[in-house]
């Protein structure tokens, strides 16, 4: 391949970004694994989608914003969920929260006001600069408590949560032709040249050893693309080593791995999501819009055990909300609030799509025994 002149600084960021991609594909010998070019798209400093500064989170597309998460949905979200933190707290002995992927800071704002002096600290690891301004001003009114890392320290206490984080860590891709597996990677189209269009990008498949995490390749038909998860097991592996003390709660979009690999899902869960509206193209648009895949909650369970933590409990997330108070709460709200919270409740909503996973150590075993979160509805059997 020919050598890429970088892009200029004045250059849009669209062009940077494709120049970066251009190099990246340069460096692997001509061809870049769909993992490495998703982390480039959302998490290239100053160019990927979440390092831009743009508007991810809101209501409406008028926000200028490209999907609305549980906690901008509804604060509920936040003070349901703080009757389960909580508890965690008083469980584990410890006083401090850790937030992954803080986004707008809209949780961290629900969960600080809800249990109040309970935690002495909170801390949110985010690699965003430009979310962290938005978190910041957020909670302007919390700042005596609230500190911000870039990464896990070597030992950790408290109890962690994660609101649709997993989803966005980067995936490899797989495909079957109906004999050999090969993983799907990324090579430069007819535009890749200008950095812009819709054939900037193509995909290319090289042979490969990898596999699902299943034993029969018979259950795949030709032509099936999935998706693995090495990069999400290998953060929960992490964590689960740092953790000393706590729990962790993790709530995002997924199936246990028999439905995740299900025969008639032939084209994986990967989706782009962009002023509210969905699509399944990746290589467009890249760096405007959001890449995800659903989260294998299987392989999660068995990362987190594998390396020592416990899994307390799986549950739906209406299941989860409902078990925490959320009817409760519900109890005097205005018709809009009320409208808004029944969002994360409802089957065709969030209510079933989204899942929770609650993991911990060293806790005590009135509280790993008796999570508040999956008292009633668990699904730890079907994992």
């Amino acid at each position: 391949m020919p050598h890429q002149q970088p892009a200029s600084v004045s250059a849009p960021p669209s062009q940077r970004l494709g120049a970066l991609i251009r190099q990246a594909i340069e460096r692997q010998g001509g061809w870049l694994p769909f993992d490495r070019f998703m982390a480039l798209a959302l998490y290239a400093p100053g160019l990927g989608y979440y390092a831009r500064g743009s508007r991810q989170f809101g209501h409406l597309p008028s926000s200028g914003s490209d999907f609305v998460t549980a906690p901008e949905l509804s604060p509920l979200f936040g003070q349901a969920l703080a009757r389960q933190v909580a508890q965690a707290l008083e469980g584990s002995g410890t006083d401090e929260v850790w937030e992954f992927g803080a986004g707008s800071g809209a949780l961290a704002l629900q969960l600080l006001e809800a249990l109040g002096p309970r935690v002495r600290r909170y801390t949110i690891v985010d690699l965003s600069g430009s979310l962290r301004e938005r978190q910041r001003e957020r909670l302007a009114g919390h700042l005596d408590r609230v500190r911000w890392v870039d990464e896990l320290p070597e030992a950790m206490q408290g109890v962690v949560v994660g609101n649709e984080v997993l989803d966005a860590m980067p995936v490899q891709l797989l495909h079957f032709d109906g004999v050999s597996w090969f993983e799907r990677g990324v090579v430069p189209g007819a535009g890749a040249a200008q950095g812009e269009g819709a054939s900037t990008w193509v995909w290319a498949d090289r042979p490969t050893e990898l596999r699902p995490p299943v034993d029969d390749d018979a259950r795949f038909v030709p032509g099936t693309v999935t998706e693995i998860h090495p990069q999400a097991e290998a953060f929960i592996a992490t964590l689960a080593e740092r953790l000393q003390r706590g729990a962790a709660f993790f709530i995002d979009y997924g199936f246990p791995l028999a439905e995740y690999y299900h025969p008639q899902r032939v084209g994986g869960t990967l989706m782009c999501h962009r002023a509210h509206l969905a699509d399944t193209d990746p290589l467009v648009d890249v760096g405007a819009k959001d890449i995800t895949a659903h989260v294998n909650f299987t392989g999660i369970a068995l990362a987190a055990q594998d390396a020592g933590l416990e899994v307390l409990g799986y549950t739906s997330q209406a299941r989860f909300l409902m078990n925490c108070g959320v009817l409760g709460l519900l109890e005097g709200t205005d018709l809009r609030t009320s409208a808004n919270a029944q969002k994360l409740l409802t089957e065709h909503e969030m209510g079933e799509l989204f899942k929770v996973i609650g993991l911990a150590r060293n806790c005590d075993a009135a509280f790993t025994t008796a999570p508040i979160g999956f008292a009633h509805g668990d699904r730890t059997h079907t994992l």
